[in-house]
């Protein structure tokens, strides 16, 4: 039910960014300004937010690399999507809603959701599965293209 909720305004959402920048100056690129998401992963506090067109939209619990293993910093773009994903490095471990942004690495729904807030993956960035399902399906609305994940200390 939070899915169809969290899928209803996020169409919503873009939509309505859509149109206002159509409104407000299509012609002057206002339209490329608008529908950009960017999520911003701080690797300190273990914590995503995501701007949509700029503005703080929402903020999640992570985990991201334990100390065996490093989550990359940078500025990065989604290079493929899988709803389901199966790790082929670690034991075939679900990956549901990868969102993949730099070789194996990815931001993903884990279900060890009592570890979120804490280091405690092998590098990807996890996420509630109602966060990762909602940050699919921003990611599939707004575009590969339009998407940053950036990721800092």
């Amino acid at each position: 039910m939070h899915t169809a909720i969290s899928a209803k305004l996020i169409h919503i959402t873009a939509a309505a960014l859509t149109g206002a920048a159509l409104l407000f100056g299509a012609g002057s690129g206002a339209a490329h300004a608008a529908n950009k998401i960017v999520a911003r992963v701080s690797l300190s506090q273990q914590i995503m937010e995501v701007l949509v067109d700029g503005r703080p939209t929402f903020a999640w619990k992570v985990s991201t690399g334990d100390k065996a293993h490093v989550t990359p910093t940078g500025s990065f773009k989604p290079t493929r999507m899988h709803e389901m994903w199966y790790s082929k490095k670690y034991d075939n471990a679900p990956m549901p809603h990868s969102v993949f942004f730099s070789g194996g690495y990815a931001v993903h729904a884990t279900y060890a959701i009592k570890r979120l807030g804490q280091p405690a993956s092998h590098g990807c960035v996890r996420l509630h599965p109602d966060n990762a399902a909602d940050f699919y399906q921003l990611v599939e609305t707004f575009g590969p293209t339009n998407t940053s994940i950036v990721i800092v200390k």
